[in-house]
């Protein structure tokens, strides 16, 4: 059999679906042998797009994205979304290909080390020297993919290797089981939540999935404490359950945070130092019980007193087992907090000037569209508007990365996601700035026939970067530009597009948009002068008042 067949077939053999692509030469006979594959082939605008597409897939399904790149540029450009997979805990699979290596085609022409260039950010990247070792490199680098954490995977693939004859020799896919917790890390958690006075439950992006899902729901009804979630942790528990203190968008300074530092005891499910910290520890302050797959990396700011390591979903049922309510517990000022966390985001819901205020935008969105709708989020301030004020009240609802933060992530997603979930609403929400980085992709999502809604929020700025640049004092500077005409640029590639004047008039238009198929673009003006009063000023003052 042939080299690039036999390859071809291990990826079906693993259930691959999808491969993203943008090809070159060095991947041809790979895309012969694609040709009669069942694997559908989606051939994107630029490799970011194929690999932020990957990734989501491997963030949604739990099994790994493939995305496939020439050598050189081709390669370079898969550097961010393997970072942002690898981060963001997203299985994926990148394959590059490279010139011949047993004799030179070209000398060092666009050749670079790639797998070394990969290496800091996969959990295992490998060049193919022999097309017997075929079968076994992509069933390791599946296996590597999924294991928790889970992660991207790099195999580059030499075109006189993909040309080799060998036997058909293919391996079965096996998963594993995750080993549980140990009964005296149990028994240590059990006795440190009794013996806490204000417990607190903080749900993180490793907890959502969906058997922990109901394993958490269970433990937070059986118990009542309160809990609140990391930006990735959104929707694992509906945010309308009485005990949800609140998202932690920021990493101090907000209503929820008086919450988490009256707390003696934060049992953290799921969250890790990679995503950015809901709470600092200090010494001789709150304890931390630290449940997850893997132990806590020690960090200035996170060192908990006791790792519960094994199945997240077995630990959490066996501590709902053991867990009674205390006479000891004091919830009372966690209900004031609530309180006050859901006055104030809901402050500005009803303000209808325009340009519209992000908080504004958060709040119509959750007016039109169902409990299992999907808005994406590229990177930018809108996300810290977002992750506090939107209301999840599904897993994986509200798509935004809180590991790596790269802008351009948003409309492939977005794209993703509704090749996955095609009766499902989906919304991209972008900044200008990150809508540019992948605005290509347009043609894509055109091409395939999808159907979307892209909100560009227009500020014809690096909005979140001037946010910073005046809570630290320093003059308005260097971070403005000018925007094509974004309705005429969605109209070039086949897409719709609006640009609303009004409230009522974006209203009108989302509503048309939602209800009507194809790929939508609406330009929206945004409204970010709250931005500094409001997260740098008024939330200090406020929140230590409380």
């Amino acid at each position: 059999m042939k080299a690039s067949d036999l390859f071809v077939k291990a990826l079906e053999k693993e259930g691959v679906a999808f491969i993203f692509a943008v090809p070159g030469e060095e991947n041809l006979d790979l895309l012969q042998s694609l040709k009669n594959s069942k694997i559908r082939l989606i051939i994107t605008r630029h490799e970011q797009g194929a690999g932020f597409m990957a990734a989501t897939y491997g963030r949604l399904t739990g099994k790994p994205g493939v995305c496939l790149s020439t050598l050189g540029p081709g390669a370079t450009n898969l550097v961010t979304p393997a970072a942002y997979a690898q981060l963001g805990g997203m299985p994926m699979l990148m394959i590059t290909g490279q010139k011949p290596i047993k004799k030179s085609k070209q000398a060092r022409f666009q050749i670079i080390d790639v797998v070394d260039m990969l290496r800091p950010i996969t959990k295992y990247t490998k060049q193919i020297v022999n097309a017997n070792n075929i079968a076994s490199q992509i069933r390791e680098a599946f296996r590597l993919a999924i294991e928790e954490k889970p992660g991207a995977v790099h195999l580059e693939f030499p075109e006189d290797i993909a040309q080799e004859d060998c036997p058909e020799d293919l391996f079965e896919p096996i998963g594993h089981l995750i080993p549980k917790a140990d009964d005296k890390a149990i028994d240590a958690a059990v006795e440190m939540i009794h013996q806490a006075k204000m417990p607190l439950l903080l749900i993180g992006a490793g907890a959502n999935r969906k058997i922990t899902c109901q394993a958490l729901r269970e433990f937070v009804d059986r118990t009542g404490i309160y809990f609140f979630t990391t930006q990735m942790g959104k929707g694992v528990i509906d945010e309308r359950h009485n005990r949800y203190l609140g998202t932690a968008a920021l990493s101090s300074n907000d209503f929820i945070h008086t919450g988490i530092d009256a707390a003696d005891l934060i049992i953290n499910v799921g969250h890790d130092v990679i995503e950015k910290p809901p709470f600092f520890m200090k010494k001789g302050g709150k304890k931390v019980i630290h449940i997850n797959f893997s132990p806590a990396e020690v960090d200035p700011v996170y060192f908990p007193q006791l790792n519960v390591v094994g199945d997240i979903t077995q630990t959490v049922r066996r501590l709902s087992q053991k867990i009674h309510p205390q006479k000891d517990w004091d919830f009372e000022f966690f209900g004031k907090v609530k309180s006050h966390v859901h006055g104030h985001l809901s402050k500005y819901f009803e303000d209808q000037r325009f340009p519209m205020l992000p908080q504004r935008l958060v709040n119509l969105l959750r007016k039109y569209l169902a409990s299992e709708d999907i808005i994406t989020l590229d990177n930018g301030i809108y996300k810290i508007w977002f992750a506090r004020n939107y209301t999840c009240h599904q897993p994986n609802t509200l798509l935004l990365d809180n590991a790596l933060a790269s802008m351009g992530a948003g409309l492939p997603s977005a794209m993703m996601v509704n090749m996955l979930y095609p009766d499902r609403k989906v919304v991209a929400v972008c900044g200008d700035g990150g809508f540019m980085m992948n605005s290509q992709e347009m043609e894509t999502a055109v091409r395939l026939g999808l159907d979307l809604t892209v909100i560009v929020l227009n500020d014809q700025a690096y909005g979140m970067i001037k946010w910073k640049q005046e809570d630290m004092g320093f003059d308005n500077f260097g971070l403005d530009y000018q925007n094509p005409d974004f309705v005429k640029y969605a109209e070039s590639y086949g897409a719709k597009g609006f640009r609303p004047v009004s409230d009522q008039d974006f209203q009108d238009i989302l509503q048309n948009c939602l209800s009507t198929d194809g790929v939508k673009l609406i330009d929206l003006a945004v409204d970010y002068s709250l931005n500094h009063p409001i997260l740098n000023v008024m939330l200090k003052e406020k929140a230590q008042k409380l």
